[in-house]
């Protein structure tokens, strides 16, 4: 299995969670999609501002394999993205745990999330 970070909660579409300060935390999609996806070469996310809902679909990732939906894994709106991966997407592929993350968001609710055990199972089981 590859790796799959402890210090963070993760969703069933493969997207992760890492709480920061206050009600904060950042998001990113776990080594698991990055290695289904392939080579990315673009990537959609919401403007900052934007108010963004767990399990609905935010953005979009785009691969030389495929197309894949984001889905939030929280409610909130959103601080930041990182500009330097939506200039570069292979950051992402790359480093999906720190240079690839996606986006910060004030958090007012979290949607359903699984512990790196819980996920690592998962991902076992829907690979």
């Amino acid at each position: 299995m590859t790796d799959i970070r402890t210090d963070r909660r993760y969703s069933e579409d493969h997207e992760w969670v890492l709480p920061l300060e206050g009600t904060s935390a950042r998001v990113g999609v776990s080594l698991v999609a990055t290695d289904a996806l392939g080579d990315l070469v673009y990537l959609d996310l919401p403007e900052v501002g934007a108010a963004v809902t767990a399990g609905v679909v935010c953005g979009e990732i785009e691969s030389t394999k495929s197309v894949a939906e984001l889905f939030s894994p929280v409610t909130g709106t959103v601080l930041e993205r990182n500009e330097a991966a939506i200039d570069d997407p292979t950051i992402v592929g790359g480093d999906p745990y720190d240079d690839g993350w996606l986006l910060v968001v004030e958090v007012t609710e979290e949607g359903p999330l699984l512990d790196a055990e819980a996920y690592t199972a998962h991902a076992e089981k829907t690979a």
